[in-house]
């Protein structure tokens, strides 16, 4: 099962078409198109370099030498063990482009893979994004990416090689429509996108129509995707969620136990582990992301280890070039794509059907008839016709940095508390809306949107 056979396998199904029936024939995505090929300078720093010296080129790492890969030979001349097989592992950390940890994976034995991506569309991505991404909502939409965009832009990119037919399969949760119960997909129909340029176009459009809510949870988006690996029939998944945000805690969850959002969370995970699917968690905007570490470190046994959170911001926000960023990052989400891959074979998980999908159904997207009145931090939001399209790639992506920028002012109405009119507001419910304590606190139900309130979050 090397990597040298993938490309003579027989089709996914058995009838030369992928999981959703469309032909399997994969081709490039046009090289004028944002995020795709020569047109999105994945690798290209401007003359000079970032820092005013000029980058040396890559040069691939050299093989590792056989003492690497096989014990010493015996004392006494006597034959030397089998060598050790090297397909499946962990691999290396030194990378210059996103290309080169696309060759590392196959390398190391990654033969096929299909993405799913999920999007957080929760209340708090409004203001998560206040010193890391300049104080602007991180689904604010111009003519730089957003956080998302980029996530979505990166690993799509990696992985697009090892998917035999390019479609991805896009959902978003935690909007008014979802909140922690469901998730919606890109299309009416589930109707996946074709490659990640057509992911981002459509993220695009979507975007202006979504109402912020919340709560957040993971457990709707992975059974979601444990449906998907199921109607497969078995083949091999990565789920890429990017969210903002940790699993809801509301405070009135005592120490030691989980929330409703956190054990539905786990739970979920755990019974994926059951099948082909690797779930990574990408974490964008401020955090904190201490419980989310905490929480990647003590999920329950399962089958084998199907969860890896990455800190985006964390990584973007490293004195190096960007072409280093991007592979940095995809080499962060996705070096145990392989040890997992050989889990899946090893189980026996990989293509049979395991009648334990929970047959989640995607509700549609919100309706983009007419503009809901959201600007993303921006006062005069317009969306574009097509992707913005840049000649360097230091003006592709926006740079982080660790300097504080103050969020935009927003006024006095939508600052206090819609109760009495005088406090700030300090407090959210489930539902995504906000009070002040003190009036929060005795509230049974939304004084917005009338929905019982069953979670109680304080905000600083």
């Amino acid at each position: 099962m090397g990597a040298s056979q993938s490309q003579s396998r027989s089709p996914r199904d058995g009838s030369g078409h992928g999981r959703y029936g469309h032909s399997r024939s994969f081709q490039q995505q046009p090289a004028q198109q944002w995020g795709a090929g020569g047109g999105y300078p994945y690798g290209q720093d401007p003359p000079g370099g970032y820092y005013g010296a000029p980058y040396p080129a890559y040069q691939q790492p050299p093989p590792p030498s056989p003492a690497a890969t096989q014990p010493p030979a015996r004392a006494g001349g006597g034959a030397s063990k089998p060598r050790l097989d090297r397909r499946y592992s962990r691999i290396a950390d030194d990378y210059r482009s996103v290309d080169q940890v696309t060759d590392a994976l196959a390398q190391a034995g990654l033969e096929s893979s299909n993405l799913i991506v999920g999007i957080d569309f929760t209340k708090s991505n409004e203001w998560t994004g206040k010193f890391s991404f300049h104080g602007r909502s991180l689904h604010h939409i111009s003519s730089t990416p957003n956080p998302y965009e980029q996530a979505i832009s990166i690993i799509g990119q990696t992985l697009s090689k090892f998917d035999e037919d390019n479609m991805i399969p896009c959902f978003g949760f935690g909007d008014a429509s979802t909140h922690d119960q469901d998730v919606f997909g890109f299309y009416p129909d589930e109707r996946p996108c074709n490659g990640f340029s057509e992911a981002l176009q459509q993220y695009r459009e979507l975007v202006p129509h979504l109402r912020l809510a919340g709560p957040t949870s993971f457990a709707p988006i992975i059974e979601m995707a444990m449906t998907i690996v199921e109607q497969s029939g078995g083949q091999y998944h990565v789920l890429l969620i990017i969210a903002d945000g940790q699993v809801t805690r509301s405070v009135d969850t005592a120490s030691g136990q989980l929330s409703s959002q956190e054990q539905k969370t786990v739970d979920a995970i755990v019974r994926a582990s059951e099948l082909p699917l690797s779930i990574v968690l990408v974490g964008v905007g401020d955090g904190p992301w201490d419980m989310m570490k905490e929480f990647d470190d003590n999920i329950p046994a399962r089958a084998f280890d199907n969860f890896q959170f990455v800190n985006f911001s964390e990584i973007m926000s490293k004195n190096m070039p960007q072409s280093r960023k991007e592979a940095a990052f995809a080499l962060s989400a996705l070096m145990e794509i392989p040890q997992q891959y050989k889990a899946t074979v090893e189980l026996g998980i990989l293509g049979r059907r395991s009648l334990k999908s929970p047959n989640r159904v995607a509700r549609p997207p919100p309706s983009t008839g007419s503009h809901d009145a959201y600007s993303y931090g921006s006062k005069s939001f317009s969306k574009p016709n097509s992707y913005p399209q840049s000649s360097t790639s230091s003006s592709s992506y926006p740079h982080y940095e660790t300097a504080h920028t103050a969020a935009p002012s927003s006024t006095y109405d939508n600052q206090v508390c819609p109760i009495c009119l005088v406090n700030p507001k300090d407090m959210a419910f489930g539902c995504g809306h906000q009070t002040c304590c003190d009036c929060g606190q005795s509230l049974e139900s939304c004084p917005i949107c009338r929905t019982s309130i069953t979670t109680r979050i304080k905000l600083y």
